[in-house]
């Protein structure tokens, strides 16, 4: 017999607005959790389904409960919902859909539709005591709770302190912490201190998703403070026991962590993503990313699942649609400007839209089984956006934003830095393989008339002033966010993120070492700086690098003079570069020549230099 659906709809009128609520209540794995509902499992055993459907389960009041979860549907900020379609349990289908509606007093009206059909008797009696005496309450105070962090300016991604841990734990949080800043470097330990506070209170306090990864920058941003500060304060944590480092090996499509290990070694090179369809070579410049997490020992991390779907974990994710066959949908968009791209997930390719105040106000987009067409639609922030199926079968629709978000600590800046090369020197990758690095600035360095000064001035003394040299270098070439890779006889081969950054650090070692304040003998420093793609590889157990970036780098060097700093095409018109040689004190010679190994053309090089006043 068929049992009649039940139909519910409130209303919740909040303060926020909903661009400010809609990272709280579209992430329903913490929503969920919130408001009562048991954590699920997902069934791994059956085959893929289409269109990022899965089978999904849970225990409620003892009874086994099993649905297939349709993918969840979404206008950011406008509305979302969800489907789900039950095999087990008191109800066969479920539809919610919630709605932020903005209010004149710059507020939200919160409209929440939930429709039920019962399996039968348990359903009609179950169905709704429980909507009306748990749900509906339960949501209402999620509601109001978000709706208080999200006017008090509290980033959702780390929610509000909500953990209790036992007071022996706490003092030892307190204890490592107090560590950490009196291990730290003197002049340095006020900022220190600054950033342990804060990370102490997140141990002991935060909430158990947030704290299952942490990202440094995330972190830096939400407390103010620098974030290589935060970066390099949170490597030393993992010295003193107080977090433990991770690698998450993050989908460039979905852009979740598919992999996560605690060594470079453990990360594999080759992925395939079942849930995205794709397959994809991890490179360290974008999907490799450092995070952390409280040391087991200190605090011990479950973390849970209570929804699977939620938009929030995909936030660049701002428009998914599930369109039938032959089916067309027109839709409102608000959009921030900038690019964006529209793809299906079971369809080729791709079609990118640009938004801007002089884009259009409406676009209609045919997708074929062909996939999309090769041209670029430009809408205005507020348009009509219509999606047209027309192929044999349902397609799952995704406008995502094409730019990345900065607060990721990837493997590729990380492994750039001294303080990682000093504390995790024997993190490498398995013998054999290589990782792209995404673009470096390569250092070559050598000490000009280095086997005169051993002659006039004696081994010993030589060779003291020397190692001395390898000291002043390692410390300027980590003030400016570098680090030595390796040192070969007097020269040393180092990389940076930053040309500019290299530049400055190579014309301040010069001026150091020719001017020594201990009445040692001066030294002259020549250097060359080349910026390109770089591969990553293990070299005697260590993090190395190579490729033709390296090799030009390495012929630069010898053209030096020990008072300025050669550097080739793609350093000079970097635009940071740029801005350092038109202040005031740096100058730019340009020369050519042919390079050994690179004779099939001649290169346009530049010598760097201070400008000294007579």
């Amino acid at each position: 017999m068929p049992m009649r659906d039940f139909h519910y709809r409130w209303v919740f009128d909040l303060k926020s607005s909903p661009e400010q609520l809609w990272p709280f209540v579209t992430d329903t794995n913490r929503f969920n959790r919130d408001t009562g509902i048991p954590k699920v499992t997902v069934d791994q055993t059956k085959n893929p389904l289409r269109n990022a459907r899965r089978k999904v389960q849970l225990s409620l009041y003892g009874m086994d409960v099993e649905w297939e979860e349709q993918p969840f549907e979404w206008v950011r900020p406008l509305r979302f919902g969800i489907e789900r379609v039950y095999s087990k349990g008191p109800m066969t289908r479920m539809r919610a859909l919630a709605e932020l509606t903005p209010t004149d007093t710059g507020g939200t009206r919160v409209t929440y539709d939930l429709q039920a059909t019962p399996r039968n008797l348990i359903g009609l009696i179950v169905i709704p005591l429980q909507l009306k005496y748990k749900t509906e309450p339960g949501f209402r105070t999620a509601f109001q709770k978000y709706d208080e962090l999200a006017s008090a300016g509290v980033d959702a991604r780390i929610g509000e302190s909500s953990a209790s841990l036992p007071e022996g734990d706490q003092a030892r949080i307190q204890a490592l912490g107090e560590r950490l800043i009196n291990e730290s470097e003197a002049d340095r330990r006020a900022e220190t201190k600054s950033v342990v506070d804060h990370l102490v209170e997140f141990v002991k306090t935060g909430d158990e998703f947030a704290v299952a990864r942490i990202r440094p920058y995330q972190l830096a941003d939400n407390w103010d403070l620098p974030r290589r500060l935060v970066l390099e304060t949170f490597l030393r944590a993992t010295r003193v026991g107080l977090l433990d480092l991770r690698w998450d090996l993050v989908c460039p499509m979905c852009r979740g962590a598919k992999d996560t290990g605690s060594k470079l070694r453990d990360m594999p090179i080759d992925v395939h993503s079942p849930s995205c369809k794709i397959d994809f070579t991890a490179n360290f410049d974008r999907f490799v990313e450092l995070t952390f997490k409280p040391s087991t020992g200190i605090r011990l991390v479950t973390t849970q699942d209570f929804c699977i779907g939620s938009p929030q974990r995909t936030p660049h994710i701002v428009v998914q649609q599930l369109i039938p066959a032959g089916g067309e949908r027109t839709l409102d968009l608000p959009l921030g400007s900038g690019s964006y791209r529209l793809r299906a997930l079971e369809l080729p390719g791709s079609q990118v839209i640009e938004v801007s105040d002089s884009g259009a106000d409406s676009a209609k987009v045919n997708v074929t089984q062909n996939g999309f067409a090769d041209e670029v639609i430009s809408l205005s922030k507020r348009s009509s956006f219509t999606l047209n199926n027309d192929t044999t079968a349902e397609q799952l629709f995704i406008l995502e934003r094409i730019t990345w978000i900065d607060q990721a600590a990837t493997a590729a800046e990380v492994t750039a830095l001294q303080i990682f090369r000093d504390l995790f020197s024997t993190e490498a990758l398995r013998p054999g393989e290589q990782v792209s690095v995404g673009t470096l600035t390569v250092l070559f360095t050598d000490l000009r008339h280095s086997t005169r000064l051993y002659r006039e001035i004696g081994d010993a003394t030589a060779f003291g002033r020397v190692m001395n040299h390898f000291d002043v270098l390692k410390k300027i070439i980590a003030e400016r966010d570098g680090a030595i890779v390796k040192t070969i006889g007097d020269a040393v081969m180092a990389i940076f993120r930053d040309p500019a950054n290299a530049v400055v650090a190579m014309l301040d070692a010069q001026e150091t070492l020719a001017n020594p304040t201990n009445g040692a003998t001066p030294l002259e420093l020549k250097a060359g700086l080349h910026t390109g793609p770089c591969i990553a590889v293990t070299l005697n157990d260590r993090l190395d690098y190579f490729g033709s970036t390296v090799n030009l780098a390495a012929r630069l060097e010898g053209l030096s003079t020990g008072t300025d700093v050669i550097v080739s095409r793609s350093v000079f018109e970097d635009t940071k570069i740029v801005e350092l040689l038109r202040a005031e004190g740096y100058e730019a010679k340009p020369f050519e020549t042919a390079l050994k190994g690179f004779e099939e053309e001649q290169s346009q090089l530049w010598r760097v230099s201070k400008i000294r006043n007579n």
